[in-house]
């Protein structure tokens, strides 16, 4: 795994579910402020209004690219509603914490959220200033992952090599843009996943239970 890994200089992070544990279902918070949403912007029930949201989630890639597609949904309005949540259950995990700050070359957070959500969850989790920067759906011109062009736009504002770069993510859809690009790949099968994923296997090269673990095993042998 080491001598496999040995040229990777840009280790490239998804946020949600993946730095910190799906079993927190942060996202849930999200995911409740955005049904409300729905229901108050098209004045429906909640009902129908989940039904809509999930409906833009696996056409669009996001709720947020259904609503701007549909009813044209000022984004920041949007982002700056569904992101208001609390954040207690996010602790720091000083084995990620240390095992990021040890991983060599260039680090960065890509995300279908906005950097100030990203940032909060960050500084929550002791990772404040283990980053680069944080490639955000606004950088993306509210093209989220997996459309290719959230991926291209990341390549070329930080100058990435492909062949050189990592992504690690617990959505499996998320990583055919990176691996058709020649990133290695690393899926963190925690569970968050939604919908069948046997169709992404090929374009998965690491497929791992929980992020801290599987750095420090590859940092641990690095320094054995």
């Amino acid at each position: 795994m080491l001598d496999a890994l040995a040229r990777i200089d840009c280790w490239i992070f998804d946020l949600d579910n993946t730095l910190y544990p799906a079993s927190c279902d942060l996202f849930a918070r999200i995911d409740v402020r955005m049904t409300a949403y729905v229901a108050r912007l098209l004045e429906i029930d909640p009902v129908e209004a989940r039904r809509i949201q999930k409906a833009y989630f696996h056409e669009h890639g996001t709720t947020l690219a259904g609503l701007m597609a549909e009813h044209a949904v000022d984004p920041a309005d949007f982002l700056a509603d569904v992101h208001a949540i609390e954040m207690e259950v996010l602790v720091e995990d000083r084995i990620l914490v240390e095992t990021i700050a040890r991983l060599p070359g260039r680090k960065l957070v890509f995300t279908n959220g906005d950097g100030d959500y990203a940032g909060r969850v960050l500084d929550r989790l002791g990772l404040g200033s283990a980053f680069e920067a944080i490639h955000d759906i606004h950088a993306c011109a509210y093209e989220p992952k997996p459309n290719p062009a959230a991926y291209a736009a990341m390549v070329e504002r930080f100058g990435i090599r492909p062949d050189t770069a990592l992504f690690v993510e617990d959505m499996a859809r998320n990583l055919v843009p990176a691996k058709t690009l020649g990133m290695t790949t690393v899926w963190i099968d925690n569970g968050s996943e939604q919908g069948p994923s046997d169709q992404y296997l090929d374009h998965i090269d690491y497929r791992v239970a929980d992020l801290a673990t599987w750095l420090h095993d590859i940092m641990g042998t690095a320094h054995a």
